[in-house]
């Protein structure tokens, strides 16, 4: 019986394909909207994970004076870090995987006679590991050119690129750069991490702290530390340290404010993420309104089949049919169409997505148990609203049924 009712629902529906279409239009839109926004939002929170994430692993940036991450200079007055700070916080701070000062600059480098601005940093090799930096080819920096504030430099990729890409026989690695006044051989070439938060992770030029120090900024002083906490440490009690050895190295009173801010990558991920989501589900639960109205739009297109049809359903009634046979029939008809369109919806939502998540440069998630959701909803929506045109089909007398003109 069931099987039977099932055919002549579909054949009922086969019959209006058009009007059959245009009523599950909304159920489509709203499929097709709700399924595309999560799996955009998913593909954001995901693509702000590993964008922080490559900023350093469990990462700590200590900035002199109250401004965030690269604000680097403190101003106003604000005392600067120096090297000593960093190896007291390495010795005296538990947790610490590695410590990098770390100073800075934006000049223009030359080589191979071509000009490109970028920005010169200098530390030591502990900046590798704070900010999670692999090597392309090529090394690191020797200790005692680190001591000696030698005349070698690693590039990243963008540089590279830009002043020895194009030219034969150049890789870039071994060759000469010319910073300011003087020049400095490559001797690393760091892997390329791409587009970050602050822009082209990848255009820097980095120095021994101490050549930096000496020909290029002219200061001992240091605009960031770079703190990188263990695998798995909680960086609040971290913090607290940090905070309490900080001020007692600088001297401030109780009553005094912080002259230096901390920022935790970790911390940052992890709201950006809760915000995206938070912001998903927002924009799926307006996606999710056009559903209701794609009910709406199947409640009323199943009243009037229901009036067009009411001599068949009077007949049906009058040679025996039993009233949960037809309350069947309708209501398989509404659940057929509010699935279909679910369907279609998945295959929108899915085609769409996927072009969005290239065209803005976010990863493509599918969600098994976003579409199944959707597509069970949209069913849910065909039994919510079909279900009173069922009830009135059913319940018709087979008598006044069959006067119906």
């Amino acid at each position: 019986m069931l099987l039977s009712v099932f055919m002549l629902a579909l054949r009922s529906v086969r019959r209006n394909l058009l009007r059959s279409f245009l009523t599950i239009l909304g159920i489509v839109i709203g499929v097709a909207a709700v399924i595309t926004m999560v799996t955009l939002g998913n593909g954001a929170t995901q693509a702000i994970k590993t964008q922080i994430s490559s900023l350093g692993t469990n990462l700590l940036m200590v900035n002199p004076g109250q401004r965030g991450p690269g604000g680097g200079g403190g101003g106003g007055g604000v005392p600067q870090f120096t090297e000593a700070d960093a190896v007291v916080i390495q010795s005296e701070i538990g947790g610490v995987a590695a410590v990098a000062p770390q100073g800075r600059s934006s000049v223009n480098v030359i080589a191979n006679g071509r000009n490109w601005p970028s920005t010169v940093y200098g530390s030591t090799n502990a900046w590798f590991i704070t900010g999670n930096w692999k090597l392309a080819s090529g090394r690191v920096f020797d200790p005692d050119e680190q001591t000696a504030g030698a005349a070698v430099c690693v590039i990243g990729e963008t540089v590279r690129r830009e002043l020895y890409a194009g030219s034969i026989g150049l890789t870039g690695l071994g060759e000469q750069l010319r910073i300011k006044q003087f020049s400095c051989t490559v001797v690393g070439i760091l892997a390329a991490k791409g587009q970050g938060g602050m822009g082209d992770q990848d255009d820097l030029v980095l120095l021994p702290l101490h050549t930096l120090q000496r020909r290029v900024t002219g200061s001992l002083k240091v605009s960031t530390l770079m703190v990188s906490m263990e695998d798995g440490r909680d960086s609040g009690p971290l913090k607290a340290s940090l905070r309490d050895l900080l001020r007692e190295r600088r001297k401030l009173a109780e009553s005094d404010d912080d002259n230096f801010n901390i920022f935790d990558t970790q911390q940052l991920a992890e709201t950006l993420a809760s915000t995206t989501k938070v912001m998903t589900t927002l924009l799926g639960a307006v996606a999710a309104v056009s559903l209701l109205v794609g009910g709406i739009g199947i409640m009323n297109i199943m009243l009037v089949s229901v009036t067009e049809r009411t001599r068949e359903i009077g007949l049906r009634l009058a040679i025996g049919a039993l009233e949960r046979e037809v309350l069947l029939q309708f209501l398989i008809e509404a659940v057929v169409l509010s699935a279909l369109g679910g369907i279609i919806g998945i295959i929108i939502a899915a085609m769409a997505s996927y072009v969005l998540s290239m065209v803005m440069n976010i990863p493509f998630i599918f969600d098994v148990t976003t579409n199944m959701m959707s597509f069970l909803f949209s069913a849910g929506i065909g039994v919510l609203f079909g279900y009173f045109p069922a009830r009135r089909a059913a319940q018709m007398d087979p008598i006044e049924a069959l006067r119906h003109e």
